[in-house]
């Protein structure tokens, strides 16, 4: 890893890990930086190829991710392949994330309701999404909803007004932040939901528009 390069998050990650993916992998799944491990099955991190062209970063993992430990498994991670697919996206060839690796939820009955990891949490889990983003180097970043697009990009960050909108991260990535597909399911009228939905693929059509003009660089698997 190059411990000079530079981090394209607006939020500090304080020590970042060393290592390869599988290093990193197995490190965060011995973390205890904060109080999520403890109510969690397992660690969820990342996962794609280990110099994915793009990578796509979420929120935090839900109750069928904390399962089967990996990203996107659920319902929204079949909406984001559905919207993918649409957008002529492999998602072989994308390493997918969340800015938090542990599920967090409170007991409603025998439900876990997913319930949104705090302030101190998230800054606690950003060495992991740092450590990525070292290790993987992508040349394109993108945000699926507020909490991956406020660590990307700062607190004043709006998804209702500069969704899709290109910045400049530096070291030559660019990136832009678009609607989680679990905000998309979550909108009460279907008329929302369709527009919301067609504007994910929009997005999503300009990470495919931006590998086919980097060559759809993307390497071997971690």
């Amino acid at each position: 890893m190059d411990v000079h390069a530079t981090v394209p998050l607006a939020k500090p990650a304080g020590t970042i890990p060393a290592g390869s993916l599988a290093t990193l992998r197995r490190k965060a799944a011995g973390c205890r930086d904060c109080p999520l491990w403890r109510g969690a099955t397992r660690t969820v991190f990342g996962k794609g190829p280990a110099h994915a062209a793009a990578m796509l970063i979420g929120e935090q993992p839900g109750a069928q991710e904390d399962l089967a430990g990996e990203p996107f498994v659920g319902p929204a991670g079949h909406l984001l392949d559905k919207a993918m697919v649409e957008a002529g996206l492999d998602r072989s060839t994308l390493y997918l994330t969340n800015t938090v690796k542990h599920f967090k939820y409170e007991v409603r009955g025998k439900a876990k309701l997913h319930k949104r990891a705090n302030a101190s949490e998230q800054a606690a889990c950003r060495q992991w999404l740092a450590a990525e983003l070292l290790r993987v180097q992508p040349r394109l970043v993108v945000g699926l909803g507020a909490m991956a697009a406020q660590t990307l990009f700062g607190d004043a960050f709006r998804i209702t007004l500069q969704r899709g909108e290109w910045r400049d991260m530096g070291e030559g990535v660019r990136g832009f932040a678009t609607w989680h597909p679990s905000a998309v399911l979550r909108m009460p009228r279907a008329d929302r939901r369709d527009a919301a939905y067609a504007e994910l693929v929009t997005d999503l059509r300009e990470i495919a528009a931006a590998l086919a003009g980097l060559g759809g660089d993307t390497n071997t698997s971690s």
